[in-house]
């Protein structure tokens, strides 16, 4: 059940051209969904994939209940054995479709399963030889490669290559064409993304807002894209698409390992953010926060 919302951190800092002040809060704790690492915010709920499931949760924020859809088929496991599991580190949607991305960091874990919100229509689309391509476009080595955060536009698909192996190379791969199997175009632009504790930040989500990417990257004291390692903080930040660099970040966290981003609410000066947390552990509970930032 979700608990009361209460501040668990509030700084204010200036940093980059963030000319902010922000508030991060702890606004539901869900049971049931272990190391969330992705979120979509629609209509009343909120959809999760976890990186140790083969499910997509829903948990509608009315009437604080969990669903599960299975992405694969076979009945749903909270805790996939590490060497078996699909790693699903990314979602993004478009119209009633999401769209969950496996990270690449294994062979197995190549699979993009779609999954239509109206119908429960579910489509399995293997990404083998565009992730191949994307390793050799971005000279990254397979064992450097692992996608944490997909979005998608209708046209394109933005594709964030989390920089923690022992290369440390972020990158942004932008991705247009019919289809993500063999009908595509790739462009790439690499990052050098703020240290945190002397340790280089890497992508783990990002958002579309008003032309901008906004990211959320985090630093972890691992030279791996497969072992977890000491997790040191994490930023959110932003890239203009139309120049692809980016624009200002800011330290949000000195201890958390923020590893999905979603678009809960805009004002006029104001940007309110939904997070999730990777606790890297095999308990069954997921904080989702509320992080409000100033444009």
């Amino acid at each position: 059940m979700p608990l009361p919302s209460g501040l668990v951190t509030c700084l204010h800092q200036h940093q980059s051209s963030f000319m902010v002040k922000f508030q991060l809060e702890l606004l539901f704790h869900i049971i049931g969904i272990g190391s969330a690492s992705g979120l979509i915010y629609k209509g009343d709920s909120v959809f999760i994939i976890s990186d140790s499931s083969n499910a997509l949760f829903e948990y509608n924020i009315k009437t604080q209940a969990l669903e599960k859809t299975s992405l694969d088929g076979n009945p749903i496991t909270d805790n996939i054995a590490k060497k078996a599991k699909a790693d699903y580190e990314a979602i993004a949607h478009y119209g009633d479709d999401f769209y969950i991305f496996g990270s690449g960091s294994t062979p197995n874990r190549n699979k993009m399963v779609q999954v239509n919100t109206q119908t429960q229509t579910i489509k399995t689309v293997d990404l083998s030889y565009l992730y191949s391509l994307m390793q050799s476009f971005g000279s990254i080595k397979p064992e450097d490669f692992n996608i944490e955060g997909v979005v998608f536009t209708g046209e394109q698909w933005y594709f964030l290559q989390r920089g923690n192996g022992k290369s440390a190379q972020n990158g942004i791969f932008t991705v247009n064409g019919k289809n993500l199997e063999n009908d595509f175009t790739v462009l790439y632009n690499a990052y050098k993304l703020p240290k945190i504790k002397g340790v280089r930040s890497s992508f783990t989500d990002a958002v579309l807002v008003d032309g901008q990417l906004y990211f959320i990257a985090c630093a972890e004291d691992s030279a791996s894209t497969y072992d977890d390692g000491e997790v040191l903080g994490s930023l959110i930040g932003s890239v203009n698409l139309e120049t692809m660099k980016i624009q200002k970040t800011l330290q949000i966290s000195n201890k958390q390992k923020i590893e999905g981003l979603t678009l809960y609410q805009t004002t006029t000066d104001q940007l309110e953010f939904l997070l999730c947390e990777d606790n890297d552990t095999h308990v069954l509970e997921s904080n989702i926060y509320k992080l409000s930032v100033r444009k």
